[in-house]
C-alpha cells in the first residue's frame, strides 16, 4: 500500500486574452489582489489559434501568461476557477465577455488547466469545474498532449512554460 502524503504546492498560472490590451493592466490589478504579487508575465502575443471567440469577443485577440510570486495548493484550482469567471462577468457587456480568463498550474511533472467544460480526457473537481493535464514535462521540456490547445504547443509557449517551470524549482529549493 502506498504511504499518503500531501501534494508539493504548484504554481498558479493564468492566461488572459482580451480584444482591449487596454484591460491588461486592469485585470492583472484584480489578479493581485486575489493572489499576491505577480513574478512573471510574458509579452502580449496574437491569439489567432482559432475563431471560437470571434463571435462573443471580435477579432484581433491579444493574450499573455502570467504566474504569481505565492504558490497555491493544487486542490484549489476549482475555486480559483469560479473566481476568474466572475471577474470574466464583471468585465462583460450585454453577456459578452471582453476578456477571458484561464487559470492553470504547473507542477514539476505537468501543467494543468481549469475547464467548465466536461470531455474525455477531463476530470471533475467539484463546482462544476474539470483539470485537464495540457502539457507533461519530460526529456527537459514540457511536452504535448493530443488535445493540448494549438496556442498552448507552440515553442513560444513551451519556452514560457520552461522558464517558469524553472521559477518555480527555485520557489520549491527555497521551501
Amino acid at each position: 500500500m502506498g504511504k499518503i502524503k500531501s501534494p508539493l504546492p504548484v504554481k498558479l498560472i493564468i492566461a488572459i486574452f482580451t480584444p482591449q490590451p487596454d484591460l491588461f493592466p486592469k485585470i492583472e490589478r484584480e489578479l493581485e489582489k486575489k493572489w499576491g504579487k505577480i513574478d512573471f508575465k510574458c509579452p502580449l502575443f496574437d491569439f489567432n489559434y482559432t475563431d471560437y471567440y470571434q463571435e462573443e469577443m471580435g477579432f484581433d485577440l491579444k493574450k499573455k501568461f502570467i504566474c504569481f510570486e505565492s504558490l497555491i495548493s493544487p486542490e484549489n484550482l476549482d475555486s480559483i476557477k469560479l473566481s476568474t469567471n466572475e471577474l470574466e462577468k464583471k468585465y462583460s457587456v450585454a453577456d459578452k465577455r471582453l476578456v477571458n480568463i484561464d487559470p492553470g498550474y504547473i507542477s514539476n511533472s505537468n501543467l494543468v488547466l481549469a475547464s467548465t467544460k466536461d470531455y474525455y480526457h477531463r476530470i471533475y473537481l467539484g463546482n462544476g469545474i474539470y483539470a485537464e493535464v495540457t502539457l507533461f514535462f519530460q526529456k527537459d521540456s514540457f511536452q504535448p498532449l493530443l488535445w493540448t490547445y494549438p496556442d498552448y504547443k507552440t515553442s513560444e509557449s513551451i519556452d514560457i512554460f520552461n522558464r517558469i517551470r524553472g521559477i518555480y524549482r527555485k520557489q520549491l529549493a527555497n521551501l
